[in-house]
């Protein structure tokens, strides 16, 4: 047999330290799990969420400015009753739009030559507005927006391709995305608008 050196066998405290050092190892990685599979899960239930309830959207380009400018990020509300006033998100031709409602459906839409906005023979008040400009209009005014659509605009006018061109039109209930009700980035601007 083998004769044992008493060199070769462990301190209690080499014993005592290697224990904390197994536990420690066993905690951390337990830890982690857990850490790990909570995030998955808060991940999960964020995108159902956003994807279901209350998307988020990056605005792209400049036709809803100065209300929202380039690569801010927003929240929508999915519902389906709008007034003249909400910006709204809807799909075209692939691409996500964020405008401003000026008309529901029955609603009649009159626009003069100096931009000046008419919702039902009255004139619009539209605050959020630096500038009117009559902009690209190819439709007969004044315009009745027909059912189940509404009559969309960007406020800044001059630019903004919208329900005044053809090219939109009148955006139909289930293109529609939802209400844009809160701005989360910059943080700066955090806020309704």
């Amino acid at each position: 047999m083998n004769e044992f050196n008493k060199q070769d066998l462990p301190t209690s405290e080499q014993l005592a330290y290697e224990m904390r050092r197994i536990k420690y190892k066993k905690d951390y990685h337990r830890m982690l799990y857990s850490t790990v599979s909570s995030l998955i899960v808060v991940a999960a239930v964020a995108v159902l969420i956003s994807m279901l309830f209350l998307p988020v959207l990056r605005v792209t380009g400049t036709s809803m400015a100065p209300t929202l400018m380039n690569d801010e990020l927003v929240i929508c509300s999915k519902r389906s009753n709008f007034k003249s006033g909400d910006v709204v998100a809807f799909y075209f031709n692939n691409k996500i739009l964020l405008k401003r409602v000026i008309g529901i459906a029955g609603d009649v839409i009159d626009i003069k030559e100096d931009g000046t906005v008419y919702l039902n023979g009255k004139v619009l008040d539209e605050p959020y507005l630096t500038e009117k400009a009559f902009g690209e209009c190819d439709i007969e005014l004044p315009y009745q927006v027909p059912d189940n659509r509404i009559f969309v605009m960007g406020d800044h006018r001059s630019v903004s391709v919208d329900s005044r061109s053809t090219t939109v039109g009148c955006v139909a209930d289930e293109y529609i995305i939802g209400r844009v009700i809160l701005r989360i980035w910059p943080f700066g601007d955090v806020g309704d608008f």
